[in-house]
């Protein structure tokens, strides 16, 4: 019941509500947390290559310096962040057994406890450029062709 309210008996033993900012923090570091996970999980012999597959391409959009749709279109540049990317993780961790992803997860908890911060694909940056100039040559493209 206590979960469902947000509530927890605090030091003293007085019930202490979480604020709607607390739990925004805790869903943000669980989030980056399965990011690092899946980094460790597509490296992982036991995991799936259907799954590794997809964990390639979270991974190198999910530590890219690069988003998708830039942050600073109003509204829509943090629309990637907010939902894109946690639905992909969601989806990419169903996909990876269960003894893999606990793995992958302690993991991912010692390397953010050392080294303080998610580590960096400039891979995926550049699978990001790419993207982008590939959906801009379209957009150019269609825009160029006669119309019949």
């Amino acid at each position: 019941m206590d979960r469902m309210l947000g509530t927890t008996m605090g030091r003293h033993g007085m019930l202490s509500v979480m604020t709607t900012a607390d739990a925004i923090k805790r869903w943000a570091k669980r989030i980056k947390r399965d990011g690092v996970t899946l980094w460790f999980a597509g490296k992982h012999p036991a995991t799936p290559w259907y799954a590794k597959a997809l964990v390639v391409f979270v991974v190198a959009y999910a530590l890219s310096p690069i988003d998708l749709i830039p942050d600073f279109i109003p509204v829509l540049g943090f629309v990637d962040d907010v939902l894109l990317l946690p639905v992909l993780i969601w989806l990419t961790i169903r996909l990876v057994p269960p003894e893999v992803l606990a793995d992958c997860r302690d993991q991912a908890d010692s390397w953010m406890k050392t080294q303080g911060s998610k580590p960096s694909s400039r891979v995926g940056a550049v699978m990001i450029v790419l993207l982008w100039i590939a959906v801009g040559a379209a957009i150019w493209m269609g825009l160029l062709q006669p119309r019949l």
